[in-house]
């Protein structure tokens, strides 16, 4: 053990680089890391299983700092400890993660020591954090897929995955209504590899908690069915190892513990206050809490000698023999079980096995047709099936989404049941979109489900999914007005254009079930990239495919799918999800009468937006003005392919309570009023006015 001056030295190296960054970038948030030192000290020193060398070792202990605004606690242990870089194709760079130079460049652009944790961005970052409760929920996850790995993979002799998940919280965490749905579902699970940190200081930007925050916490998570520790002292080191060893041999339950802190400790003017929250300390403030560690008072970026050598002699030397004993184990176990271990390989490149997409259903020719949320059932146990580390569930709407796993042996994911393939996610659909992100971040391909109208619920989570570059799978059943009864409250209007907004994520609304199969097949594949499905709740006619174009056409997010004799169109329907076939009607109908239409099938602007522009061009001719979009949902965005002359039939209302059929009458998804809109342009030619076809529906020209 080291002597107590080393360890004191190196806690108020993490405190004093923290607030030399905060006050030289003149913006952060210097008082947690402050407070925390001692215990990032001892979580990573003392107790995480973790090499710097290699800090995406499958077994290696998860460290979650969920109160991200404290970054530079992050930064400033991963500097210390030495972690390596990893490129985006698992490459170990033998470079630094965070040099002392990013910390001095704190919260500058190209730094790699941002303003919050960014996964991917910097190594050893086991997931982004900003947005709070968000990493205390995505931890839920990552647990749960330990859980997993040890149930499927460990053997007598072989104990693969046995590592632990931390989480750093604040009063932020706890107070974001997230944090309660995830806690509530660990304390079900029994994940008894969980333990979080809840840095108990009073303090948030308004001032002291008292004026909002009064509950008993611990007493809230007793109630959830965690093993609930207190640590009085912040700054007692060993204490804080000792709630850690009782975590570590705690069954049967997740651990919280509570430890009472000072933010900004050691700070004579701003300790205990929210002055030392969310702004620098000050020059003359920043000296008066270096003298009173004993520091060099106007030394900047200051690490002292020895203690490098402090760090590489705890987690370094701990960490590096960790990482070799499990390397020889797994080459001992892939000579034993080398299908299991080929897999786990797999997993870690995020690659799929041979024959991944094998028994994929054709759907044959139905005027009746079949429901996405049908189609996409049968293709998803095709696929989990061939794919073991497929797992996900539903917010507790399964037989409606259809996400349930059928298959012998599928199983129930419980606190009896590790393995199972199907996870119920409780009527919680935000810590589901987190915990789904925990679960790809462990390389499993997770899926979470609901109807499309909560994923307004799930949306934070599946914004960070995006910019993490997660191979999530987002499964929204009742995508437009199919759910009619239920009126407006359940019929999502404006979420396929707040979708289509966020950077780096795929959309896809099929629009029958040979669609469903090809979105699918695409998603699958994405390595980098999170996807949402938006499918139909009622059947959609599946499309005669010898007559129309292949549906394979979904993997360019857009295609012809039935044409002009020629391939000469005066007129282009554009259409997704449910409404591809209203285009395929009136396309028929004009047809009949001697109009020349195109109908385009649309179900992903993202992918389509991907391709070349020649191939664009040979989709949407630029010299074929006359255009039609269709789509149960609000206008938002089709300009740019309805172009300046063309028509939106959309929504610009919500909905209302009635039978479906009644609804599309009510809001003009007809196929008649497709071909009237379609006729319109082709007799005009030029702008019109809008025209109010039917009550809150108006198919308009696009400006």
């Amino acid at each position: 053990m080291a002597d107590e001056n080393t360890v004191q030295l190196a806690i108020n190296t993490i405190r004093t680089l923290s607030m030399d960054a905060v006050q030289q970038a003149k913006s952060g948030h210097p008082g947690t890391p402050m407070a925390l030192a001692p215990l990032i000290y001892t979580m990573w020193n003392r107790v995480l299983q973790y090499d710097p060398q290699d800090p995406i070792w499958p077994n290696r202990d998860r460290f979650v700092l969920s109160n991200g605004h404290a970054s530079m606690l992050l930064w400033s242990i991963l500097h210390l400890t030495k972690v390596h870089a990893v490129d985006a194709d698992y490459e170990r760079l033998g470079e630094p993660a965070v040099t002392l130079d990013d910390i001095r460049r704190f919260r500058q652009l190209g730094s790699r020591a941002p303003g919050h944790p960014e996964y991917r961005w910097v190594s050893g970052v086991e997931t982004t954090t900003g947005p709070l409760g968000q990493g205390v929920a995505t931890a839920v996850g990552m647990a749960i897929a330990q859980k997993w790995l040890a149930k499927r993979y460990n053997r007598p002799g072989f104990d693969l995955f046995n590592y632990n998940v931390y989480a750093v919280c604040g009063d932020g965490c706890m107070m974001e209504g997230i944090s309660s749905e995830a806690a509530s579902l660990a304390g079900h699970l029994g994940l008894d590899n969980l333990c979080w940190v809840f840095d108990n200081n009073h303090i948030t930007i308004e001032g002291n908690t008292n004026i909002t925050f009064t509950e008993d916490v611990a007493a809230r998570f007793l109630a959830y069915g965690w093993n609930v520790l207190r640590v009085g002292d912040a700054n007692d080191v060993d204490r804080i190892e000792r709630a850690l060893q009782v975590f570590r041999q705690t069954k049967g339950r997740p651990t919280f513990i509570v430890l009472d802190s000072h933010i900004g400790y050691g700070s004579p003017h701003k300790q205990d206050t929210s002055e030392a929250h969310g702004e620098p300390l000050g020059e003359e403030e920043v000296r008066l809490t270096k003298r009173s560690y004993g520091w060099p008072e106007d030394a900047r970026f200051f690490v002292p000698d020895g203690v490098y050598a402090h760090f590489a002699k705890g987690i370094g030397a701990r960490g590096d023999a960790a990482r070799h004993q499990w390397l020889a184990l797994f080459s001992a176990y892939r000579n034993q079980f080398p299908e299991l271990a080929n897999e786990i390989e797999l997993m870690q490149r995020r690659e799929l096995p041979k024959g991944w997409d094998r028994n994929l259903p054709v759907f044959p020719a139905d005027p009746k047709g079949l429901a996405g949320r049908e189609a996409s059932g049968k293709v998803l146990n095709v696929l989990a099936q061939n794919i073991p580390w497929v797992i996900g569930g539903s917010a507790d709407l399964g037989p409606s989404n259809k996400t349930t796993l059928t298959f012998e042996g599928a199983g129930h994911l419980q606190a009896s049941n590790p393995g199972g393939r199907n996870l119920h996610f409780g009527i919680r659909e935000h810590a589901m979109g987190a915990i789904v992100n925990g679960l790809a971040l462990s390389k499993l391909r997770g899926f979470g489900a609901s109807f499309f109208i909560f994923i307004d619920y799930a949306r934070p989570a599946v914004r960070l999914s995006a910019l993490m570059e997660l191979p999530t799978l987002f499964i929204f059943s009742h995508d437009a007005m199919g759910d009619g009864e239920d009126g407006p409250t359940h019929q999502p209007v404006e979420h396929l254009a707040s979708l289509r907004a966020i950077p780096g994520l795929i959309t896809l609304r099929p629009g029958d079930a040979n669609e469903v199969v090809e979105a699918y097949r695409y998603i699958m594949q994405l390595r980098h990239k999170p996807a949402v499905l938006a499918l139909s709740r009622q059947p959609l006619p599946t499309l005669d495919r010898s007559k129309y174009a292949p549906a394979s056409g979904v993997a360019r997010g857009a295609y012809v799918l039935a044409d002009a004799p020629g391939g000469t169109p005066e007129v282009i329907l554009i259409a997704s999800g449910s409404e591809v076939i209203l285009a395929v009607q009136a396309h028929e109908q004009l047809l009949s009468e001697g109009i020349w239409s195109r109908v385009v099938s649309m179900p992903s602007w993202e992918l389509f937006e991907h391709q070349s522009r020649e191939y664009q061009d040979s989709v949407l001719p630029p010299e074929i003005e006359a255009r039609v979009a269709v789509e149960q949902a609000s206008t938002f965005g089709w300009e740019r392919y309805a172009g300046s002359k063309g028509r939106v039939i959309g929504m610009h209302t919500f909905g209302a309570s009635a039978p479906l059929k009644q609804l599309q009458k009510k809001f003009g998804f007809e196929p008649e009023q497709v071909v009237a809109v379609a006729k319109e342009l082709l007799r005009s030619r030029e702008l019109a006015p809008s025209v109010e076809d039917r009550e809150g529906h108006t198919a308009v020209p696009v400006a």
